[in-house]
């Protein structure tokens, strides 16, 4: 499923590539930290055909809002109260399945990463390379492919 920006509605046929006309990429953050969300969602936002539907600070919130806001793909932050972050992960794939989740840690260990794939993340980004590789990461994710860069060297 996917959200057309020249219809409004919600279409169920094959996603159209990141950066295809007439169509938004809708993104659900999730960071507990209020100003490395606001820097993802300004990373995510430096492309025109994203939005940014949801914003969420802990793992709870996370689960809420990907049922209400009905996300292309979620990014979300590794290390959360209330509920940590992979615990989110496999509930949201519980009730979502097709959304793909990348997800974002301030470690960029080999352990982690497994961990993120192993719960059924499509991608793992080092928010110290968020500013550098983050959009290549959702272009990867979106069309279907893992992103897994600490895992591949």
């Amino acid at each position: 499923m996917y959200h057309s920006s020249q219809t409004g509605r919600m279409l169920s046929v094959a996603r159209p590539a990141f950066g295809a006309r007439g169509y938004s990429l809708r993104i659900l953050v999730v960071d507990d930290h209020e100003t490395v969300r606001r820097g993802v969602c300004s990373i995510l936002e430096s492309r025109k055909d994203v939005e940014i539907c949801g914003e969420a600070a802990n793992g709870q919130d996370a689960i809420e809002k990907a049922s209400q806001s009905t996300p292309d793909l979620i990014v979300l932050d590794v290390t959360m109260p209330e509920l940590d972050d992979f615990a989110a992960a496999r509930q949201i794939r519980t009730f979502q399945p097709e959304v793909p989740i990348i997800m974002l840690s301030m470690h960029d260990g080999q352990n982690i990463a497994r961990e993120a794939q192993r719960v059924g993340a499509q991608g793992f980004v080092s928010k110290s390379a968020a500013g550098q590789v983050l959009l290549k990461a959702v272009d990867v994710v979106f069309r279907g492919q893992n992103f897994f860069p600490t895992l591949n060297t």
